[in-house]
């Protein structure tokens, strides 16, 4: 039995509070946890566990009184399979009582896009600097995206927007997710990159003028959607 809820992470709202990023331009942080049922098998007194489903089978291990193990299979002629350090086995179903718990389950690939997204969001209000490679003394656009990359994912990629677009796996606008590259260009030839935040928005170092802001992804017209964290 599984369902779907969402829980909130990220520095997001903290930013938002602190008056680094405006409530209009960041979005609730949601990674999905996947919540399923599994049952389990509560030992009332100690029991052998056997290879297989029969009494007089191989015996794998003894356990003790109280010990709690997976249930890998629903009951069936009497035996139960069950998960054990070693493997799997089976006990008499007699010798157990059947229990079941809620298991949750964080969605790992979105959990990592949303580390690189807070961590890129700290910088938000630092100085744009042309060449610079370093957000904490000042970075240009692909300098940004290149630094946040390779410290909160260990993604290596080059310094430069140009370059940058041909690495990695072309995505769609409708299937971009945080964490992947936005770029914008003029007369064909690309000349700007961001990181996608999701939900319509982007963290970009953008000019001298306003340095690494959020703003929508549509301020300007994206050519191309890229993800290196495939």
């Amino acid at each position: 039995m599984r369902n779907k809820k969402w829980k909130v992470f990220g520095l997001l709202g903290l930013l938002a509070g602190l008056g680094f990023v405006s409530p209009e331009k960041t979005y609730a942080a949601e990674i999905p946890v996947e919540t399923s049922t599994a049952l389990y098998a509560k030992l009332d007194a100690p029991v052998s566990v056997f290879h297989a489903a029969e009494p007089d089978g191989t015996i794998l291990l003894k356990t003790e009184e109280g010990k709690t193990y997976e249930v890998e299979e629903p009951p069936k002629d009497g035996w139960v399979k069950i998960r054990i350090p070693d493997g799997q086995g089976y006990i008499k179903s007699s010798s157990a009582t059947l229990i079941e718990k809620s298991v949750e389950k964080v969605d790992k690939a979105a959990l990592k896009r949303q580390e690189v997204l807070d961590y890129a969001l700290q910088f938000v209000g630092g100085r744009y600097v042309y060449g610079g490679v370093n957000p904490n003394t000042g970075v240009d656009c692909s300098g940004f995206t290149r630094y946040v990359l390779g410290k909160a994912a260990g993604v290596n990629i080059s310094h430069s927007s140009r370059t940058q677009s041909a690495q990695g796996q072309p995505v769609s606008y409708e299937n971009a997710r945080p964490g992947d590259l936005v770029f914008y260009g003029k007369n064909g030839s690309i000349n700007h990159v961001a990181l996608y935040m999701g939900d319509g928005k982007v963290v970009h170092a953008s000019t001298e003028k306003t340095g690494i802001i959020v703003t929508n992804v549509m301020y300007r017209k994206p050519v191309k959607f890229v993800s290196v964290l495939n």
